[in-house]
């Protein structure tokens, strides 16, 4: 009797048991009869282009949703929860979950595997990239995140309204460190710094590649993040291009990177079309890198170098500049101007350190 044909998967990719299956949510080994058939996977074949990592350790899923510290009467917004392993266990504690699967086929496999149970009314599936879909309100966020997208993710978390409580996020290890990092840290950057401004960021457990399925090539961690609330009262936009001049030669000083040929040219450029916008002109002696470097100099960070400033160090610059915009015009006001034009320069100029 002839053997039945193997069934080939697109991209000669084996076929992958999901951790539904594995957990024994409905699962269940092929009949004799099945198995004289054409062979099918168990469960979906996880892509990894997209991010798809399936937490298969309860133990960590129960570690990660203890974090959360969910209340009965929240409502919780999950990212990327895959086949549901984290998803039913979030279920039982909380009021409502709105869950964002940008694949299809994991949010069929998610939808089968609540269909008929109390916890079905309380859940509501949105299939969608998370970048581009709605958020409803929620008091609480999990992911287990998609690492392509983590930075893009933690800042549309912070930007929306109205602010949450707390989020439990997974990330790839090296990216939780950069949030968590303090001046003088080798990790610090500008993510760590912009990210501080807006929120109490803490690494609270690591988890290693084989609690996966597939197992990632880097290892993960969690963080805790609580929005600060009230918002700092700065404008995001001004402080990140401050942020852009300072971490792009975090290693030189704040004087120096104001010395060097592009960005003076670039700092013109921008000071002469803002000014241009007000209506006002451009005095014919005035001298962009003179000005520049005399800003710094009345708050006394010349020397100082961006790897080693707190957020407090560039709140004190920003505010200068502000204080002198907003004042009588003078020589000083001009000086402030070219570094409030300069916000952009690292979108004409280098490239910002991230």
């Amino acid at each position: 009797m002839p053997k039945a044909p193997r069934a080939r998967l697109s991209g000669g990719r084996p076929a992958t048991i999901s951790t539904a299956a594995a957990a024994g949510s409905g699962g269940a080994p092929p009949s004799s009869s099945s198995a004289s058939t054409t062979t099918r996977p168990a469960g979906p074949l996880f892509n990894k282009d997209l991010g798809q990592h399936i937490l298969k350790n309860p133990l960590v899923v129960d570690s990660i949703i203890d974090k959360a510290a969910l209340r009965p009467a929240d409502a919780v917004l999950e990212v990327g929860p895959g086949t549901g392993n984290m998803t039913v266990k979030i279920l039982a504690r909380c009021r409502k979950l709105t869950a964002v699967e940008m694949d299809p086929r994991l949010a069929a496999e998610l939808s089968k595997r609540v269909q008929g149970t109390p916890e079905q009314k309380r859940l509501e599936i949105v299939v969608g990239d998370f970048l581009k879909v709605n958020l409803p309100y929620f008091d609480v966020v999990i992911s287990n995140t998609p690492y392509q997208i983590s930075a893009a993710l933690t800042f549309k978390l912070l930007q929306h309204r109205p602010l949450w409580r707390c989020a439990i996020l997974m990330f790839q290890r090296e990216f939780a460190l950069r949030l968590v990092a303090k001046p003088g840290d080798p990790l610090y950057c500008r993510l760590s710094a912009n990210v501080q401004l807006l929120a109490k960021v803490d690494h609270v457990m690591k988890v290693g590649r084989n609690n996966f399925r597939p197992p990632p090539q880097v290892e993960s961690s969690v963080v805790r993040i609580e929005p600060r609330q009230p918002p700092p009262p700065i404008d995001f936009a001004e402080w990140d291009g401050l942020l852009r001049i300072a971490f792009s030669r975090k290693n030189k000083t704040m004087g120096a990177i104001f010395k060097t040929q592009v960005f003076l040219d670039t700092l013109e450029h921008n000071y002469k079309t803002y000014m241009a916008l007000r209506g006002m002109p451009v005095p014919e002696d005035f001298k962009v890198k003179d000005a520049a470097l005399a800003v710094l100099e009345q708050v006394g960070m010349t020397e100082s170098r961006a790897t080693k400033m707190d957020n407090d160090d560039f709140m004190r610059l920003q505010e200068r500049q502000a204080r002198q915009c907003c004042g009588q015009r003078g020589a000083g006001d001009r000086r402030d101007d070219v570094m409030n034009s300069g916000h952009t320069v690292a979108r004409g100029g280098e490239k910002a350190e991230q």
